[in-house]
């Protein structure tokens, strides 16, 4: 990248700061620390440590630290303003920064302030007055505003804030302006603010209780007490999304195995997660006196507030075992909970037994653990409701119940968890018909993983968006992703993303028809270890693995890895996995055998939910048809499969499904069913409307300012993704779909 001078620095200076070329995640994190400012962030960017940019290390957290010379410059502007004007900004400023409270018009009319001033302000295009107070121009004009004010001058306004706060549920607020107007420590204040803090986690005000909690520990004057306080505010911060902010609290506080292991968790290594995790868990379970854990925010007397926290943590590190792929973690989770007296949470067992082949105790604790996604509960709770639901092949029970921990999450302010209700509401999204929507919440929820820190999350929906692209028929992007993914978690022992990954590489392989490479891949997914590979994956996969096998005669293992399939879905009896059992069968099948099968799968196909695999089992069973020739009911079998690819926009897949009714000497479906707007890139769907509208290659290459060989390969692929053959069949196309 282009080394960049700041305008705080001397150009003549020898040594020019170059600003590094970051990490996707560390791009994502300096945006939202910086609020999204350009000037901010390419200040920030020159800054950097190499272990911060490397991603290694927090970034800053402190205004003076992301951008000090931006923040001279907005302090001098602000000094250049009339004394009454700056009051006014002050009052403003402290009023929504750091803790937004919505007092500054009732603090205006308490001390009797003039507010003319503030058109010099505006006139001077810092700030202009508004229906609720004072509207900054940008969030560092506003920290320009405060900081520019003296240390006496702030705490007058933030007393002064503090008087008029007296409604219903503004004690923390108003606690939090008393603490930020006192002098110097003050272990009444400390104790005040530390029962804000509590009532504003309550209420799901998580930033809130973040920033009541730093400033308790500020003002505490008992050391101990006062690192508790700091690590329950990295807490605080790690689960409001504030991920810089709590490593950095986490380090001055006494952070344990129980925080250590929840940042693994999201950001670390998943081995060293659970390891640390589990042992924090067996050490809550032991009732001791004194605070307790910032896990449960309480005092540790009762020893049922010990044991609660014990079973939460042994939560996380089911969790921490499912994204390394080692199962046999969850059966040391369960033995431990076993000799701690605790009772494991439902998906610990349910893996455990699974893993021990005891796939009815698994079923059995599955249901119990899906059962649980009622609204409003416990966000992780309705997390591991959701991956039992998704393990029994319930994908309606998934969605509901990680769209529940999302809001649940959403609710409490515990914005950490909401991308991860999504990373495992992607799986329901796959099968379900609705890979458009699914890749734009994935999307969404990757920049939210990547903007607090929650870098594993961020690899685990890389790998989700792989396996959308293959589905969509977008080659370069699945590879790109899957690469990405697989990097990131080869590094960091994640065996759940890794597979993933490395499935949407074979699914692309599988639906482009070359089926050398994709069974290679998936017999190089079952073989993988934990923290490469995975074993719910490499079952989940095995429908497409038979698929593969069958089509490069190497039928033996996929026997073998069938076997195992059909006694899961037989004891979970998912219409589903039962359907693709069947097909599985049916490839296996000589002749008029697999006929049966094939009916008994799409039977079965209609009791459940997974509408992209019915398409797929339809797309097979028209092809076996057709070598039979059975050409009637072949050809309604293709032309159902070609209308589901085309409502679920899966290019390849519909390629698929024309070229077999070519083959059959029969039309394809009309070409009018197939929408441009959901099949085609953003790129492909501009070049196809200016088609449409008349214009040339060369005409559409100088509007894009590219060149007319790319315009013609954008082209080609818009008519590959569209089954289309001229560019009157793309006119008629474009204007029969009425895209606007």
């Amino acid at each position: 990248m282009t080394p960049v001078n700041p305008p705080h620095q001397n150009r003549t200076s020898p040594q020019q700061p170059v600003i590094p070329v970051l990490p996707e995640g560390v791009r994502m994190r300096l945006l939202h620390s910086v609020h999204g400012d350009p000037r901010a962030a390419a200040e920030l960017m020159t800054l950097l440590t190499d272990r911060q940019a490397a991603g290694l290390d927090p970034l800053p957290i402190d205004p003076v630290d992301l951008a000090p010379a931006l923040l001279r410059t907005l302090r001098a502007q602000i000094r250049a303003l009339p004394d009454d004007t700056r009051l006014l900004l002050l009052l403003a400023a402290a009023d929504q920064y750091p803790v937004a409270t919505h007092a500054f018009l009732r603090a205006v009319a308490a001390a009797r302030l003039d507010t003319r001033p503030l058109e010099s302000a505006e006139a001077a295009g810092v700030a202009h007055a508004g229906p609720g107070g004072v509207v900054f121009r940008d969030a560092w004009t506003r920290i320009a505003a405060y900081e520019s004010g003296s240390p006496a001058d702030r705490r007058d306004v933030h007393r002064l804030l503090a008087r008029v706060l007296h409604g219903e549920g503004e004690t923390p607020r108003r606690s939090w302006h008393r603490g930020a107007g006192a002098l110097g420590p003050s272990g009444r204040l400390a104790a005040e603010l530390r029962g804000a803090a509590g009532k504003a986690r309550g209420a799901g005000q998580l930033a809130l209780a973040r920033a009541l909690s730093e400033r308790a520990a500020a003002l505490c004057p008992d050391p101990p007490e006062r690192s508790r306080l700091v690590t329950r505010a990295a807490v605080d911060a790690w689960q409001a999304g504030e991920g810089d902010r709590a490593r950095r609290l986490a380090a001055d506080g006494t952070a344990d195995d129980a925080l250590s292991g929840l940042f693994a968790l999201r950001a670390g290594n998943a081995a060293e997660a659970f390891d640390a995790l589990l042992g924090a868990a067996a050490h809550r379970a032991r009732p001791r006196r004194g605070n307790d854990s910032p896990e449960t925010g309480g005092t540790a007397r009762d020893p049922e507030v010990a044991v609660g926290s014990a079973t939460h943590l042994l939560a996380r590190a089911t969790e921490a075992a499912v994204y390394t792929g080692d199962l046999r973690r969850c059966r040391e989770a369960a033995r431990t909970a076993g000799r701690l007296g605790i009772a494991p949470p439902g998906t610990l067992g349910a893996l455990a037994a699974a893993f021990e082949g005891r796939y009815e105790d698994a079923r059995d604790l599955l249901r119990a653990a899906a059962g649980r996604c009622g609204p409003g509960g416990d966000p992780t709770l309705l997390l591991h409701a959701g991956i039992a639901a998704l393990m029994l092949g319930d994908h309606t029970r998934a969605a509901t119940a990680t769209l529940r921990a999302a809001a649940s999450a959403r609710t409490r302010g515990a914005t950490a968890v909401m991308a991860q209700a999504t990373e495992f509401r992607v799986y329901a999204d796959f099968w379900t018909g609705r890979p458009r929507a699914g890749q734009a919440a994935a999307t969404e929820a990757l920049h939210q993983a990547y903007a607090t820190g929650q870098d594993n999350g961020a690899c685990h929906l890389q790998a989700a968006l792989a396996m959308f692209a293959a589905i969509t028929g977008d080659a370069d992007a699945c590879r790109e992703r899957a690469a990405a993914a697989r990097s990131y978690a080869l590094a960091r022992g994640l065996g759940l993303p890794a597979a993933l990954a490395q499935w949407a590489l074979a699914f692309l392989d599988l639906t482009d028809g070359r089926f050398a490479g994709a069974a290679a891949r998936l017999r190089a997914l079952a073989g993988f270890g934990p923290g490469h590979g995975h074993r719910a994956i490499r079952h989940l996969a095995t429908p497409h693995y038979v698929e593969a096998a069958v089509r490069t005669d190497d039928t033996r293992i996929a026997r073998g890895a069938h076997a195992d399939y059909h006694r899961w879905a037989t004891a979970v009896d998912s219409p589903d996995d039962l359907a693709l059992s069947a097909r599985c069968r049916a490839l296996l099948a000589p002749g008029e055998e697999a006929v049966e099968h094939y009916r008994t799968a799409l039977d079965l196909h209609a009791h459940g939910t997974r509408d992209f695999e019915r398409a797929r089992t339809e797309l097979l069973f028209g092809g076996a048809l057709r070598r039979l020739r059975h050409r009637a009911e072949a050809r309604d079998r293709l032309r159902s499969a070609l209308e589901a690819f085309d409502h679920f926009g899966a290019p390849h897949c519909a390629a698929r499904a024309r070229a077999e009714l070519r083959a059959l000497g029969a039309p394809a479906a009309p070409t009018h069913a197939v929408n441009p707007a959901a099949t085609l890139t953003a790129q492909q769907l501009l070049v196809a409307r200016m088609v449409a509208e008349g214009a040339t290659n060369r005409e559409i290459a100088a509007r894009l300012a590219l060149s007319p060989r790319t315009i013609d390969h954008h082209l080609r692929g818009v008519f590959t993704r569209l089954g289309i053959r001229s560019r009157i069949e793309l006119v008629r196309l474009i204007a029969d779909s009425e895209v606007p």
